[in-house]
């Protein structure tokens, strides 16, 4: 794949962006015959080759895989707390200091951010679920939100498309809260995880522990091996990139499957500055872009512009494609768009001590979770907050790393480190959080980052529902290890962690009425309807189910309804 073509300034259809959503968009309009652009504003990627931190063991690496800890502080402040940060990733992130975001004095939101080619499609942890019908239904039901535009069964058969594609490892439950899919074998529980779900089986009528549904083929068919993507290995190295092909990423999959086409053009290094709009047409007309290293400016028209910049990219060219039509950002006559801002209530919950198995062991390090599905305000609301929670997870067995803090010496002590110990359960809640008018983005009316561009200014914080979600995750999670008969029950919650879900949404939110949401039905905009947005900014709400999923089917939705307004000549 040519990541470097110098392309025509003039296209069918430009799409901003190309992680998750932006592959997608790509992949679509490639595929159904339209000259499409993406542009992205960092560097260009390619599969295999420029994953140099794959494969590579601990003692091949200075520090055993820890970023060096003066450059962690001084040039990734933020980016450092992420879980994925690692020196054998984090050319993978970007550089807080060359690409700098203010935030509101007395707030903390953690931009994780990753500006390459494939985006954060290289880094994220690949769990994969859909929403349910309670999910798009719920603004209505308890009035938070505005009401979602669509409904499951709308989505439903695009979430069959794209897990086909994708190829997604899980399980048929048969859930109403977490509908089954079009899945690959199963990644099963290992054996702690095994016995767990055994003792929540007997112990509970409303709940059920399952193995964790992830983006990773288990038996690749020929709509995957026709794009050379193989068998998970469960290696567990998945964020240093994946030569293999075996997780999904705009890499492995959309991208390459886009390019076959003979349709795709692809620019790196160049950072949209806006989107241009034209006031006798009333239609966007192209985007105008930053080239990154030269800093020099050009040009690029299209009949359709998909913005797929993530959340908070995304906002950031709303935001400064200011003009007469629109004074407060494009499309953005209900004042919806930066507004809403949300991400999954994380990192609290417990672990425990699960007695036996010390004669068992993993065999490879799979690449899935364990997932215990929502159980809470399913029919009405009968907690002290609404909405609800799931818990994500895992069994494993305690290493050497887990006994640096025992104190000890001789030969004896050495050899202790030899054998494992104790296997411990983690359930981790991932909760949903209500949109609120007041969690936003803005751009800052004095600082400016290296190419002129005014910074994204970040003004957000949990709410009194949000954090009754979380008291609620740690003390369940609590409760149910103790029924289930585990041991040295310790819980955590980390108050500052709000970014760090990296599940930014909502910040140019679908909706039935302009007047309070910026994307109608099929994530197109109100006021211009050339231009589509199917990135997290266009979430309606979070639910506590990992999100990436439904951008992919959202994306794959509107670019076939956009495909066919174009043939149409509506667009």
């Amino acid at each position: 794949m040519d990541s470097f073509k110098t392309p025509e300034p003039e296209f069918d259809v430009i799409v901003v962006g190309s992680g998750i959503s932006g592959g997608w968009a790509a992949k679509e309009f490639c595929e159904k015959g339209f000259k499409t652009l993406v542009v992205e504003r960092g560097r260009d990627i390619i599969h295999g080759e420029d994953y140099i931190g794959e494969g590579l063991a601990p003692w091949e690496m200075k520090f055993r895989d820890d970023v060096d800890r003066k450059l962690a502080d001084e040039r990734y402040p933020i980016q450092k707390r992420c879980y994925a940060f690692k020196d054998s990733t984090k050319h993978f992130f970007a550089d807080d200091i060359d690409h700098p975001y203010s935030k509101e004095a007395g707030t903390n939101f953690e931009w994780v951010k990753g500006f390459h080619l494939g985006g954060r499609s290289l880094l994220w942890h690949r769990q994969s679920y859909r929403w349910s019908a309670m999910d798009f239904e719920s603004n209505a039901r308890d009035g938070y939100g505005t009401d979602w535009p669509i409904r499951y069964d709308d989505l439903a058969p695009w979430y069959d498309y794209v897990e086909e594609f994708v190829g997604v490892s899980g399980s048929m439950e048969g859930l109403d809260q977490l509908p089954d899919g079009v899945f690959q074998p199963v990644i099963g529980f290992n054996c702690a995880e095994e016995e767990f779900a055994n003792r929540i089986k007997d112990l509970y009528d409303d709940r059920v522990l399952i193995p964790g549904r992830c983006a990773h083929l288990t038996d690749p068919q020929p709509i995957h091996m026709d794009l050379g993507r193989g068998t998970c290995q469960s290696r567990n190295q998945c964020q240093r990139g994946c030569s293999l092909g075996a997780y999904f990423s705009s890499q492995s999959a959309t991208l390459p499957a886009a390019d076959n086409t003979g349709n795709l053009n692809i620019v790196t290094n160049s950072i949209v500055h806006s989107v241009i709009y034209d006031d006798d047409s009333g239609k966007a007309t192209g985007v105008r872009i930053i080239d990154a290293v030269t800093k020099e400016t050009k040009e690029y028209t299209a009949r359709v512009i998909f913005l797929c910049a993530s959340t908070l990219g995304t906002t950031q060219i709303l935001l400064n494609s200011a003009s007469g039509r629109f004074p407060n950002g494009f499309a953005n006559d209900s004042d919806a768009v930066g507004r809403y801002l949300m991400d999954h209530l994380c990192f609290a919950g417990a672990t425990g001590e699960i007695e036996g198995f010390q004669d068992h062991y993993y065999i490879g390090r799979k690449p899935n979770s364990i997932y215990l599905p929502r159980f809470t305000n399913l029919e009405r609301d009968e907690e002290n907050f609404v909405r609800g929670y799931a818990y994500q997870g895992s069994g494993s067995r305690k290493g050497w790393a887990a006994r640096l803090g025992e104190k000890g010496f001789g030969a004896d002590f050495k050899e202790s480190f030899k054998t494992p110990g104790v296997w411990e359960i983690n359930l981790e809640g991932y909760g949903e959080m209500l949109p609120d008018a007041n969690n936003r983005a803005t751009l800052h009316a004095n600082k400016k980052d290296q190419w002129g561009m005014p910074q994204l200014h970040i003004d957000a914080k949990f709410g009194e529902n949000d954090k009754q979600i979380r008291k609620a995750m740690m003390g369940e999670a609590v409760q149910i290890m103790a029924r289930a008969g585990l041991t040295n029950i310790q819980t955590y919650n980390t108050e500052d962690s709000l970014g760090l879900g990296i599940h930014e949404m909502g910040t140019a939110r679908m909706g039935r009425n302009p007047e309070t949401s910026v994307l109608n039905g099929f994530n197109q905009c109100h006021a211009v309807d050339n231009v589509f947005i199917t990135d997290g900014s266009a979430m309606a709400s979070s639910a506590c189910q990992n999100p990436s999923l439904t951008y992919m089917a959202l994306t794959a939705r509107a670019a076939d309804y956009a495909a066919t307004q174009l043939k149409q000549g509506n667009l």
